[in-house]
């Protein structure tokens, strides 16, 4: 099996291997593109600026349905289940040594003005695993498609969904950003039939 770098997923559905990945993360609920939801990732993003230095880190976001609701998989993803009823944890990349405290000491740093004193920033880790991906290009509200296709490789390659699905937001984007030229890795844990 093919191993792929964390920030790379090719334009084609592809089955591969990623690495193990340590991040800051913040957990929320309910649909994408809320006022909440943009505070969450504007946090983290200020909390991972100060850990790593980069200027626009890589906003991550697992997605996934709360304990009995309609199993889903990863071509029917969005349309099966009411989106308002999804919980998510925003994520950014950050080195494998940082623990609880440096991310403390670093959240008091950043005075974010997102910052709210309920916010729990966590680390969170996910493992190495076979996942199936794809690179999506431009609007989120087009992402059906594009999930269609992997789910297609998926069933082909006779895998299913394994755990959240993930979408790696490669551009900084906010409420305001035109979407037309966004670049978001769509992927997807999966383990055999």
């Amino acid at each position: 099996m093919t191993t792929a770098p964390h920030l790379h997923a090719s334009d084609d559905p592809e089955f591969v291997r990623v690495p193990a990945v340590t991040y800051a993360s913040i957990a929320g609920s309910g649909s994408p593109g809320t006022d909440e939801f943009y505070r969450k990732m504007a946090l983290l993003g200020d909390v991972a600026r100060q850990i790593t230095g980069d200027k626009g880190p890589v906003i991550e976001i697992q997605y996934w349905y709360p304990e009995g609701s309609t199993p889903v998989e990863i071509g029917d993803f969005y349309t099966v289940n009411p989106v308002p009823s999804l919980i998510y944890r925003v994520l950014a990349a950050i080195p494998d040594t940082t623990t609880i405290e440096d991310l403390t000491a670093v959240r008091v740093r950043a005075a974010s003005s997102a910052d709210r004193n309920n916010d729990a920033i966590e680390l969170h880790t996910t493992p190495e695993q076979d996942v199936v991906q794809v690179m999506h290009h431009g609007p989120f509200s087009e992402e059906f498609a594009t999930l269609e296709r992997l789910g297609a490789l998926a069933q082909k390659r006779r895998v299913h969904r394994s755990g959240p699905h993930l979408e790696i937001h490669l551009d900084g984007f906010t409420r305001q950003t035109p979407q037309d030229r966004l670049r978001t890795i769509l992927r997807d844990p999966v383990a055999a039939d």
